[in-house]
């Protein structure tokens, strides 16, 4: 990693003194990018709305985003630290969801039927799966694909 990004191993362990402060650091930048695509403003259907708008920037602007990700979740079946801090990320991107998805639901905005915390764990589920295509197959295509069906499914038209 030093070596990659043009620092001396010492600089590395100043900053970083585990592997998993490193992880944390990397998971922390990731989410921070991927929370930028969260409006404090609106409706829950309109931040859900931007919320997608914002993923699909995000994979055509930066898709190593989405690469690390990936690789930092194939790591965790290995790592049970890496495990943990990946298990904390989820619960709050699931969270997150499932709140917009239910002041959607309170606004009417949202189909009788779908339920806010089922509909959010396909989300992330459908979002861990685009991260895990070959890159030929992954981002942006796949991204604006999936989250085109998941529009439709809950009415974001």
């Amino acid at each position: 990693v030093a070596g990659a990004v043009g620092v001396n191993v010492a600089t590395l362990h100043y900053y970083f003194p585990t592997k998993e402060d490193l992880i944390r650091a990397v998971v922390g930048y990731a989410m921070a990018r991927f929370q930028s695509t969260l409006a404090q403003q609106g409706t829950a259907m309109e931040r859900l709305r931007g919320h997608f708008r914002g993923l699909r920037r995000l994979a055509h602007e930066e898709p190593e985003l989405f690469r690390v990700m990936a690789e930092l979740m194939i790591r965790s079946s290995r790592d049970q630290k890496l495990a943990e801090i990946i298990r904390k990320t989820n619960e709050y991107w699931h969270s997150t969801l499932r709140s917009l998805l239910r002041g959607a639901k309170e606004e009417r905005a949202l189909p009788k039927d779908v339920d806010p915390d089922g509909m959010s764990a396909v989300i992330v589920a459908t979002l861990k799966g685009v991260y895990l295509l070959p890159e030929r197959f992954g981002p942006p295509e796949a991204l604006d694909k999936a989250l085109r069906q998941l529009e439709h499914t809950i009415g974001l038209r």
